[in-house]
């Protein structure tokens, strides 16, 4: 009868110290692009050499801080979605995307906006934006018309 192979504690710490000096790949590899120009890569996960999976993008614009990522890309650099979307399931978002603006603007030059709304006064700032009512004081020991 063979014996089955035992695990020996020294060898995994050994085989993974020896694995820690391992060069790290620091590079990610281009996983795609989106319609924006924004290019999102990856690195995979390691797990012999305990390493996690890194995902990021990288934006058409450095400067900008206020950019757009669309709902799929950023399902996938969550770890939301294992991946990455199409560009099929793209474009087909993006279409649907401008038929909903497209049809938003028709209802809008239909129906415009109900004149009671533009009549109606701006959000008050201060003491005045806050309920007031009759049997309660404003200032403490006067009533409302007291001053």
């Amino acid at each position: 009868m063979a014996n089955p192979p035992t695990r020996s504690l020294v060898k995994i710490l050994f085989n993974n110290f020896i694995n820690s000096f391992k060069p790290r790949q620091l590079k990610g590899n281009l996983v795609g692009e989106d319609y924006f120009g924004n290019k999102y890569y990856e690195i995979p996960a390691n797990s012999s050499a305990g390493q996690r999976r890194e995902r990021w993008f990288e934006p058409t614009e450095k400067e900008a801080y206020n950019q757009e990522v669309t709902a799929e890309w950023e399902a996938w650099l969550r770890g939301r979605r294992k991946e990455p979307p199409t560009e099929q399931e793209l474009m087909r978002n993006l279409a649907i995307m401008k038929m909903k603006e497209k049809n938003a603007a028709e209802l809008e030059a239909k129906y415009g906006k109900p004149k009671d709304v533009a009549e109606l006064p701006k959000n008050p700032t201060g003491m005045g934006s806050f309920p007031q009512y009759e049997e309660y004081e404003i200032m403490p020991g006067k009533k409302k018309h007291e001053k």
